[in-house]
C-alpha cells in the first residue's frame, strides 16, 4: 500500500491517470456493451421486446445507482484514509459498505417481486409490451445482490488504486452474458427471457470472481468482524455516496419519464429513444471510466493537500474525453442511420431514432468537463456542489424539460430534451468548478 501511496501522489499524472483509467474504462465498455447486446440480440424478436429491455433498463439504472452510492460512498473515504495514511478506518470502512449493500439488495429483489406488475406499468409499459417487460424484469431481479454486491467491490477495489483488479469481474460478468445471450434468446427458444437469464448467470460469475480478487496481496479483504454501525460510517457513506444517487437515481427516473413521454407516439418511440440511449451510454462509458481512473489520484492528492496535482490531473483527464467525445460526435452524426439499424430494422423506429442521436450528438463533447467536475467534487467531499452536479444533466434539467418540450414541440421537443439539459447543465458547471479551484490552495 505505501508503493501504492508513493506512486498516486509522485508519479507523472497522464501516467497515473493512464495505469488507473485502462481497467476502468474496459470494465465500463463490457458493462455496456451487455446492453447493447441485449438490445442487438431482443432487436431480432420485435419493437416490443426492444421496448421492454429500454423499460426495464430504467431499473437497472435504480440498482445500479444504489450500487455505486454504498460503493463510491465508502470508495471515497477509504481513498482519502489511504492518502492521510489512516488503513484502520479504510479497512472498517470497506467490510461496512458491502454488508449495507447486500442487506439492502435483498430489500430491493423482495419488494421488485412483490409489485412486479405496478411496476412495470409505472415504468411506461403499454398493454402490448407489459407482458414482455414482465418476463424480462421477474428474472432480472434474481441478479440484484450480485449486480450490487459486484459494483461495491469494484469501486472499493478502485478507490484503494488496484483498478485491474477491479475490472476482473464485470469483465467476466459482461463476456459471460454476451457469449449466453443468442444461446438462450434462439437456442432454447426463450425470446426476453433468455436475455435476462443470460444477465443474471453473468453478474452471478462476476460477483464470484471479485470475491476471489479481494484475497490478493495489498487489497483491502473482507470479514464480518470489521462490519461497523457506527453512525460516523454511515454519515460517510451518505456523504460521498449521494452524488451518485443524484447522477444515476435521477437517470433512472428520467428514463422512466422518457419511456413515459415517447409511449404518446407509440412504441416505435420508445424503441427508438431505448436506441439511442444505449448507444450514447456506451461512448460515454469511456468517459466515466477515465473519470473513475482519475478518483484514486483525485482522493489520494486531496487527501495529502497536493490541490495543485488534483488540478493537473482533472485537466488532463477532461481534455482526454473532450477530444474522444467530439471524435464519436462527428462520427455518428454521419453514420447515424446505419448506427441506429443495426438494431432494429423498422422504417420508422430509424426514422426517429436518427434524427435523436444526431441531436444529442451536437453537445456531446462538452459532457467530459461535467462528467470530471462531478468526479472531482465527490472523491473531494464537497458534497453539495456534487449533488447539484449529478443530478443536473439527467435529473434537475432533463426531468421537468420532458414533460415541457413535447408539450409544445411534439415528438422533435422528445429528440432534442438531453441536448437541452446538457447545455444548461454546462452553464451550472462552470462556476462551480471554478468556485472548487479557488478553495485549492
Amino acid at each position: 500500500m505505501s508503493d501504492k501511496y508513493t506512486f498516486l501522489t509522485q508519479a507523472p499524472v497522464h501516467r497515473v491517470i493512464g495505469v488507473m483509467a485502462i481497467p476502468t474504462i474496459i470494465s465500463m465498455l463490457l458493462t455496456s456493451m451487455y446492453n447493447l447486446v441485449d438490445t442487438f440480440f431482443v432487436g431480432k424478436i420485435n419493437t416490443q421486446s426492444t421496448a421492454a429491455v429500454g423499460i426495464v433498463f430504467s431499473v437497472m439504472f435504480f440498482i445500479q445507482a444504489f450500487s455505486f452510492f454504498f460503493g463510491n460512498g465508502s470508495g471515497n473515504y477509504i481513498s482519502r484514509q489511504l492518502g492521510a495514511q489512516n488503513t484502520k478506518d479504510a479497512e472498517v470502512m470497506a467490510s461496512t459498505g458491502l454488508f449495507y449493500t447486500l442487506v439492502f439488495s435483498l430489500i430491493v429483489m423482495l419488494l421488485g417481486w412483490f409489485f412486479l406488475e405496478p411496476i412495470s406499468i409505472l415504468l411506461g409499459s403499454t398493454p402490448t409490451i407489459l407482458p414482455y417487460t414482465r418476463q424480462y424484469l421477474g428474472i432480472s431481479l434474481l441478479g440484484t445482490p450480485f449486480i450490487m454486491g459486484t459494483f461495491c467491490i469494484n469501486n472499493q477495489m478502485r478507490f484503494q488504486g488496484f483498478t485491474k483488479y477491479s475490472v476482473y469481474g464485470a469483465i467476466s460478468g459482461s463476456i459471460i452474458n454476451c457469449l449466453l445471450d443468442p444461446v438462450f434468446i434462439f437456442g432454447f427458444s426463450m425470446g426476453v427471457s433468455g436475455a435476462a437469464v443470460a444477465s443474471v448467470i453473468g453478474q452471478i460469475c462476476g460477483f464470484v470472481i471479485l470475491l476471489i480478487m479481494s484475497q490478493k496481496e495489498g487489497v483491502i479483504h473482507y470479514t464480518h468482524r470489521r462490519i461497523s454501525f457506527e453512525g460516523r460510517f454511515v454519515k460517510e457513506i451518505i456523504a460521498g455516496g449521494t452524488p451518485s444517487i443524484s447522477r444515476q437515481g435521477l437517470a433512472s427516473v428520467s428514463t422512466i419519464a422518457l419511456n413515459s413521454v415517447a409511449g404518446n407516439y407509440g412504441d416505435a418511440a420508445i424503441a427508438a429513444m431505448s436506441i439511442v440511449t444505449r448507444i450514447s451510454m456506451f461512448i460515454f462509458s469511456v468517459i466515466v471510466g477515465l473519470g473513475q481512473g482519475f478518483q484514486p489520484m483525485c482522493g489520494f492528492c486531496y487527501g495529502a493537500k497536493l490541490y495543485d496535482r488534483v488540478k493537473e490531473g482533472f485537466w488532463f483527464s477532461t481534455k482526454i474525453g473532450t477530444f474522444f467525445l467530439l471524435f464519436w460526435s462527428v462520427v455518428l452524426i454521419i453514420f447515424s442511420g446505419e448506427v441506429v439499424s443495426l438494431f432494429r430494422d423498422d422504417p420508422e423506429v430509424i426514422a426517429i431514432g436518427i434524427q435523436a442521436l444526431r441531436y444529442q450528438m451536437i453537445i456531446f463533447p462538452a459532457c467530459s468537463f461535467m462528467m470530471m467536475a462531478n468526479m472531482m467534487m465527490q472523491t473531494c467531499r464537497k458534497t453539495i456542489r456534487a449533488n447539484i452536479l449529478a443530478a443536473s444533466r439527467q435529473g434537475l434539467f432533463f426531468i421537468p424539460l420532458i414533460f415541457v418540450l413535447p408539450y409544445f414541440y411534439g415528438l422533435f421537443g422528445v429528440e432534442i430534451c438531453q441536448p437541452v439539459s446538457d447545455i444548461i447543465s454546462l452553464i451550472v458547471t462552470i462556476p462551480i468548478v471554478w468556485s472548487a479551484f479557488k478553495e485549492m490552495r
